[in-house]
């Protein structure tokens, strides 16, 4: 008799990279309430997995210099092994998710942390914070802002650069 595949949580680490500040100043500035501006990566097989100017890296859960996230989302559990997903994310690393290929407002770690729940589980993330950039694009200090907010490149430090070699480099 086979036994049942193993099932390996899948995690949202949700952070509020304005820290607070969204939430305080975007009546002012927009117009409108946002209670934050999103980061987000994918905890699976003990590891924290996200994507910024730098590429696709990894870390130990909460390493990044954002410290611990403001909130975790439960996406459920996948049957995917660490080995079928280390060679997933290296042709993702590899094709659309390169470093090169990174912008802020239409490509980023949501993007990325979107596409890698849906491998995983079948779920996608919140739209809450998929459809963020728009929200603030659909404004007029949005819409001011879109040249700076298409330059800024964000990598929070603390990762290991994600490798197609051995998994990290």
């Amino acid at each position: 008799m086979e036994e049942p595949p193993a099932l390996h949580p899948v995690k949202l680490y949700v952070y509020d990279v304005s820290k607070g500040m969204a939430r305080r100043l975007s009546p002012l500035m927009l117009g409108k309430q946002l209670d934050g501006i999103w980061h987000t990566s994918i905890i699976v097989h003990k590891d924290e997995f996200y994507y910024g100017a730098g590429g696709i890296s990894s870390c130990p859960p909460g390493g990044t210099i954002l410290g611990p996230p403001d909130s975790v989302i439960d996406l459920g559990n996948t049957e995917v092994t660490e080995e079928i997903f280390l060679e997933y994310l290296s042709s993702l690393g590899e094709s659309m998710f390169r470093s090169e290929c990174y912008n802020l407002l239409e490509h980023n770690c949501n993007t990325f942390s979107n596409e890698v729940a849906q491998f995983l589980t079948g779920r996608k993330i919140p739209s809450y914070i998929t459809d963020l950039p728009d929200e603030i694009l659909a404004t007029p200090f949005g819409q001011a802002l879109r040249p700076i907010l298409a330059s800024v490149q964000v990598q929070p430090s603390g990762g290991n650069t994600f490798s197609s070699h051995n998994g990290q480099s």
